[in-house]
């Protein structure tokens, strides 16, 4: 199971820093300063997440059943926060309305947040 969560680290990071590249220079002439901002907003909590995912797989503070629990919150939570964000902010290049998905942008945050929330706990149960 560490080897899977660290390889997944290094792919959120490694499309982070692509991403964040596309965003810089990509972006620029295509969409406003505000879309670029909320764009580079998901391109940094995701690379946030990706170095968590690598101290995850590195750590001995939590037991199997927590590591995995916080790999999958993560993950999903990546996926539907900053992936989401991603397609608000170009939503002016498409013609598919990702408005409509709004909604999966704070749910996405909900399950980053409770992937931190296990972590800690685990880590305060795991020190006693």
């Amino acid at each position: 199971m560490n080897k899977t969560i660290f390889i997944t680290g290094i792919i959120f990071g490694v499309s982070a820093v692509i991403l964040g590249a596309f965003g810089a220079h990509g972006l620029e002439s295509l969409v406003d300063t505000d879309a670029i901002q909320t764009f580079e907003t998901g391109v940094r909590y995701q690379m946030y997440h990706a170095l968590l995912l690598l101290i995850l797989a590195n750590t001995n503070f939590l037991t199997e059943k927590a590591k995995r629990a916080v790999f999958y919150l993560i993950v999903l939570g990546i996926v539907l926060f900053s992936f989401s964000i991603y397609l608000l902010a170009t939503n002016d290049l498409s013609s598919f309305d990702f408005k409509k998905i709004a909604l999966l942008t704070p749910l996405g945050g909900t399950l980053l947040i409770l992937g931190w929330l296990i972590f800690g706990i685990g880590v305060f149960r795991k020190q006693k």
